[in-house]
């Protein structure tokens, strides 16, 4: 599978940076299903590509409401992000390890589906 690439389009008069995040793909009720335990966002659709599309339109709503809202960095931060005002690290996410203990949806596919992860790149406006 080739990567995805669910880059948001959000930036700041200080630019963007572009975070990798684990992404899981696997199958549930005939649906091909795509999970980012680190955004606690999931796409799904028939065939992969449409679960990669629907996946990257969840992405760029949450980016968008959370932007707007001013609630980003504070909900990654919920989420388990390490958030500073590093202009080349503001922003990580949490292990794969710290993920699992955190997060009962990972949990549950990790422990009951055959998945394949990969790491894709989200753009997230700069920390201010």
């Amino acid at each position: 599978m080739k990567s995805l690439n669910a880059e948001s389009r959000f930036s700041n008069e200080k630019g963007n940076i572009t975070v990798k995040v684990p992404v899981l793909l696997f199958k549930e009720d005939n649906a091909h299903i795509i999970f980012c335990p680190a955004l606690d966002l999931s796409g799904s659709g028939n065939t992969e590509t449409q679960a990669k599309e629907s996946f990257a339109i969840a992405v760029s709503e949450y980016l968008n409401y959370t932007t707007h809202k001013g609630t980003l960095w504070v909900d990654l931060k919920k989420l388990g992000w390490s958030i500073k005002k590093n202009k080349k690290k503001p922003a990580t996410p949490p292990t794969m390890s710290e993920l699992l203990e955190s997060n009962d949806e990972f949990s549950r596919i990790f422990d009951n589906y055959p998945y394949k992860k990969f790491d894709t790149g989200v753009s997230l406006p700069a920390y201010a």
